[in-house]
Order: C-alpha cells, then structure tokens, then sequence
C-alpha cells in the first residue's frame, strides 16, 4: 500500500492512499488513528509532498562499503550516527537549493529512508521490523565543505532542502534487497542494493532504539551506495540547473532540480 501526502487546491494538505492514478483521502494521517474517507482525487490534480509528520531525522553514514573506501574512510565497527534537522526536509520536485554560504561543494546521496510506524525501544533485530510503518527515497544532501571542516556533520547536513523525501511511503517492501539508484542529470551516478548494506536494517533500527526513543514517523535514513561527487576525480558538485533522481526499487523515482539560493 502506498500512503501520499499531498496538497490539493480545494482540499487542502491531505494524506491518502494512492491506488494507480487515485487518492483515496485519509481522516488523520498514517502514524495516528486514520480511516478512509470518500473522497478520491486524481493524482494529476495535486501536489505531492514529503511524506512526514515532522518526526526525527536520523541517519547513518558509511553504510556500504564502497562508499567508505572512496571517501577513504575505515570501514565502521558499529554504525555511524549523524542528525539532520527537521526544517532540512523537502518535497519530491521541490529544489534544493544551494546555500550562499557554502554553494560550491554541495554532493547528493541517493538512499532508501525508513519511516517508524509504532514506538520502539529497546527492541531486538529480529522484532524490528514489526516497528516499520514503511519506506521512501531520500536523498541526504550534504554541503563538503561545512562537513569537513566543522569536525562533524550536523550543520552540513541540515541546510534547508537538505533532506528530499518521497514521493510516498510504500508499505509493501523487502528493505534487504532493494535496488538504491541515483541519477544526475539522467546520468547513474550510484548504483546498488541494500543488501550490501554494512549493517541492515533490522540491526539499525534496534542498534539506535538502545539509546533513543524511535516515535510514529522517525525518518531513518540508511546509508548512501558509492558514487557520490567528491570522491569522483574531478569531483562532481550540485549547480544551479541541475536535477538528481534517487529511484529506489519497488518505490519509486524522487526527483529534485537545483537551484542557487537568492
């Protein structure tokens, strides 16, 4: 089952069920009480949104192998949290746009997103999947240079636009063995599968519930596949113009154009 947020120009901001070209809209949204109601829109007819409720944003870093290899990184031992702040979430088709105060080293990161449907922690690998409202497409983008240089990574991390979401939460997915594919420009820049994940999801979502309360509509974001812009040679950085796809199987395709801050 696939659940869309979207904005309507009568109704208004509105989740629904998507069934082929139709939106079934909710009463509530997915990570409370909800029920179908009767009214059905054409897809055509809204705009998509980011799937979230303003939850936290977590993510992992050095996640495949082959990404920590090219940034010439050590493979980790466990895994490697980072946080991305809420007001760094976009939507699907809305620009990310390229800060003034750091505009020439912006990288994309093409990744499958995890969104928490009941409250874990506490929990083992093997019940944490029961915690799993759904998954979407993410794309971590990542300012290089304020994430060098700062000695971590929040600030570089939590631009506005930073954090594309969508386009819709899909229910009905094996997160083990899913096809993570990033395109600039139509061109493949990154390309694997979540089962070549250091640490799987199951392992992540209990790994982090130790420590931390995991609520209704927590983002988690996996891991990004190898083939980001600076470790290319030269290196490939997001410009005005530009548009990034992150395609994950079984979702669908997210897709942002980029543009310079004003």
């Amino acid at each position: 089952m696939r659940f869309a947020k979207f904005s309507h120009p009568t109704h208004g901001t509105a989740w629904g069920i998507l069934r082929g070209d139709k939106l079934t809209m909710l009463s509530g949204h997915p990570f409370a009480p909800w029920r179908e109601t009767t009214t059905v829109v054409l897809r055509s007819e809204v705009k998509l949104l980011a799937p979230v409720e303003g939850g936290d944003v977590l993510a992992f870093g050095r996640n495949y192998k082959a990404h920590a290899e090219e940034s010439g990184d050590t493979i980790p031992k466990s895994p490697l949290l980072f946080i991305k702040a809420t007001s760094s979430v976009t939507d699907p088709d809305a620009p990310i746009v390229l800060p003034r105060v750091a505009p020439s080293q912006v990288d994309y990161e093409a990744e499958l997103a995890v969104i928490i449907g009941t409250t874990a922690r506490h929990v083992s690998p093997e019940r944490a999947l029961d915690h799993v409202f759904g998954y979407t497409a993410a794309n971590d983008v990542s300012a290089r240079d304020c994430q060098f240089a700062d000695g971590q990574w929040a600030r570089g991390k939590s631009f506005d636009t930073f954090a594309p979401l969508g386009p819709w939460i899909e229910t009905e997915l094996d997160p083990g063995n899913v096809r993570v594919q990033g395109r600039l420009n139509g061109n493949i820049q990154q390309d694997a599968n979540t089962s070549l994940l250091i640490f799987n999801i199951p392992y992540l979502i209990s790994y982090l519930s130790q420590a931390v309360t995991l609520r209704p509509g927590t983002v988690l974001l996996t891991g990004t596949p190898a083939g980001c812009g600076f470790a290319l040679k030269p290196p490939v950085y997001l410009k005005p113009g530009d548009v990034y796809d992150v395609e994950i199987q079984g979702i669908g395709t997210l897709s942002n154009p980029v543009i310079a801050e004003a």
